[in-house]
């Protein structure tokens, strides 16, 4: 059972809404109708229950993007698991006209806490000083048995 349209319109309440508190010189949503849904990157295959990311105002939330090949929900070979989650988020942005310079901050969800140092040296080859803000933790039961997931918002 998928969410109610109570429970989507909270949703997109807070999303409008977190961009109109954050984002200098953006204007309060007045309606749904404001949310944009990015366009796909064909990183994910279609018909899955949620969008690649969507837009309010200058603010960017990408879902959460894990390590598959691209147009399939097939993994990466783990060797490559962390560079193919990197490369699906900047596919991602480049599909909607950003780089990894509009990044503000990124969500690591790692299924292995000591694996954080091997990916954060895939993760810092994506970006250029000043870094995005981030967070990283620990998960049990990413989807499709991933070993990480990352999350985005971006600034347009």
């Amino acid at each position: 059972m998928g969410p109610t349209r109570k429970t989507i319109a909270i949703r997109r309440a807070v999303i409008a809404f977190c961009a109109w508190a954050v984002l200098p010189g953006a204007a309060a949503p007045a309606s749904a109708a404001e949310i944009e849904h990015l366009k796909p990157s064909g990183v994910l295959p279609s018909g899955l229950p949620f969008s690649e990311g969507v837009a309010v105002g200058n603010l960017v939330v990408l879902s959460g993007q894990i390590g598959n090949r691209p147009g399939t929900l097939q993994l990466a070979a783990p060797e490559d698991e962390y560079r193919r989650v990197m490369d699906n988020i900047m596919a991602t942005l480049k599909a909607n006209g950003l780089s990894a310079r509009n990044v503000v901050k990124c969500t690591v969800m790692l299924a292995d806490m000591k694996e954080w140092g091997t990916f954060n040296k895939v993760y810092g080859a994506y970006f250029e000083p000043p870094y995005p803000a981030r967070s990283a933790f620990g998960a049990n039961g990413l989807a499709l048995g991933a070993r990480v997931e990352v999350e985005c918002l971006a600034a347009r």
